[in-house]
């Protein structure tokens, strides 16, 4: 067994080293704005022992808070860390921000948006509370729960009272503990080692899902809400309450020697993102009214500066990844072209069917509905093969240079147009890094050097007003030289 007390987190070493660099820091704070959340304090309550919509038993955060099981004050146990709830519950940081998801509905920008939306007060409109509550309604855990244990682990009245249960009753506790953990899967406990998994799980908020209250339409972006922004890696690793270590290792997958994938959790989510999109465009979900649910589409094609003199001014520039005539707003690709470098990586079989398909669709976006929704069937059949393609490989160090090569590269790259597919790049370049420290194949003090390459390209996609392509292009492929040279 392996003492956690007085270790850094051991899965992200370097993320934790980044944690402290001011740029970092930006980031971390537009996270927080994407997560539409903000600082509360969180409030204590009795278990809840109400039935979730698919009948499984929640029973509230507080069953979580024993100072035996995940709320000591200090993370110094010895299977897991222990102090799990005080990590969740951080009043300010990135990693505490689900069990703010609540409190926040009280502040000022949510009550304006809730003025704009006309639906009352949002800490009790379902069209808030599925996201920002446990189960996605109140009635099912406390709403001041926020987003609590449950809302990712699953509702744990099948499977408490085994997970409470210790380990170490007869000759091979590592083996009784991997067996304790595949019974509690099996009661209902999510899997979130499983990128498949997990992916689902995160997308249904921040992403969309045809449940009710969790889908961020056009509409309430316009009433003020942040636009919806995935990258499940990088995502996971700001709100990880663990540590990686041998236990874990043995629990999870059972070996002391094995780890989360990051290169692979983060190709799983680009390909879990964009499939999760397609399917929801399909439904009823793609319309709103008269018009197409401009959720879907890439903002930045209608949010740009109007010009009208007599010399043009050119606002954006051409994007070869989109078949679609000047003056259409196309498609929200960001996750499309991070799969397309990750395809000609790790599924070259696949690459050509996918930039078919995505050209099929951005074409068909200008004839129809009904041709974009035929196009978007065959292209999310591609995607999810994508999907099992990434989830039954594993990655290396090497891979993650790899990819980095792959998402850099000229026919990727010159993707890069608009606001959302390059701060997918930033993001994924960030979080492949990350996977190299954590693989071995580059040093802490490595990484830490070339920091600076990497915050710039942050930079240049910190805001959305003033993103400019060829500035964006320009940092992002400093960043990409920087982490070559660390080969």
């Amino acid at each position: 067994m392996t003492t956690h007390a007085g270790k850094e987190r051991a899965d992200r070493p370097w993320a934790a080293l980044a944690a402290l660099a001011p740029t970092r820091a930006a980031f971390a704070t537009l996270v927080l704005m994407l997560l539409a959340f903000a600082i509360a304090a969180f409030v204590f309550a009795p278990p809840a022992r109400s039935q979730g919509e698919s009948g499984a038993r929640y029973t509230g955060v507080a069953s979580c808070a024993g100072s035996t099981c995940h709320g000591r004050m200090e993370g110094d146990g010895t299977v897991v860390r222990q102090d799990e709830l005080m990590k969740w519950q951080e009043p300010s940081t990135p990693g505490g921000a689900h069990s703010r998801a609540w409190a926040v509905l009280s502040n000022n920008r949510s009550q304006f948006i809730a003025r704009n939306l006309g639906i009352g007060d949002p800490a009790k409109a379902q069209m808030c509370l599925g996201c920002h509550s446990t189960a996605g309604t109140a009635r099912a855990a406390p709403a001041e729960d926020g987003v609590g244990c449950e809302s990712c682990h699953g509702p744990a009245g099948g499977w408490l009272a085994s997970h409470y249960a210790g380990v170490g009753t007869n000759a091979d506790p590592d083996r009784e503990m991997r067996d304790k953990h595949l019974a509690n899967l099996s009661a209902g406990l999510k899997k979130l080692e499983d990128p498949v998994v997990r992916a689902g799980v995160c997308v249904d908020c921040h992403f969309g899902s045809a449940a009710d209250g969790q889908f961020v339409t056009h509409r309430i972006m316009a009433a003020g809400h942040p636009r919806i922004s995935f990258e499940l890696d990088l995502f996971s690793s700001l709100q990880a309450h663990h540590q990686e270590d041998a236990d874990y290792g043995w629990r999870k997958f059972g070996a002391a020697n094995r780890r989360t994938d990051h290169v692979q959790m983060w190709a799983v989510g680009q390909a879990t993102a964009i499939e999760r999109s397609l399917a929801l465009f399909q439904t009823r979900r793609g319309t709103e009214g008269l018009f197409p649910e401009f959720y879907f589409l890439d903002c930045h094609s209608c949010h740009r500066r109007i010009f009208d003199q007599a010399k043009p001014v050119r606002t954006g520039l051409d994007n070869p990844g989109r078949s679609i005539p000047e003056g259409m707003p196309p498609y929200n690709d960001e996750n499309l072209i991070m799969l397309a470098a990750a395809a000609r990586l790790a599924a070259p079989a696949l690459a050509d069917q996918l930039a078919l398909r995505t050209a099929a669709f951005h074409k068909a976006m200008a004839t129809d509905r009904p041709s974009a929704v035929a196009a978007a069937v065959q292209l999310s059949q591609t995607v999810a093969a994508l999907k099992s393609a990434f989830a039954s490989r594993n990655f290396s160090g090497t891979d993650a240079f790899a990819m980095v090569d792959a998402i850099s590269a000229k026919a990727i790259s010159d993707r890069y147009t608009d606001y959302s597919g390059s701060q997918q790049a930033v993001m994924g370049v960030d979080t492949l890094l990350n996977a190299m420290v954590s693989s071995g194949r580059v040093t802490i003090g490595a990484a830490a050097g070339i920091r600076g390459d990497i915050d710039r390209a942050y930079a240049a996609v910190k805001d959305p007003n003033a993103y400019k392509p060829s500035e964006f292009q320009a940092s992002f492929g400093s960043a990409v030289r920087a982490i070559g040279a660390l080969r």
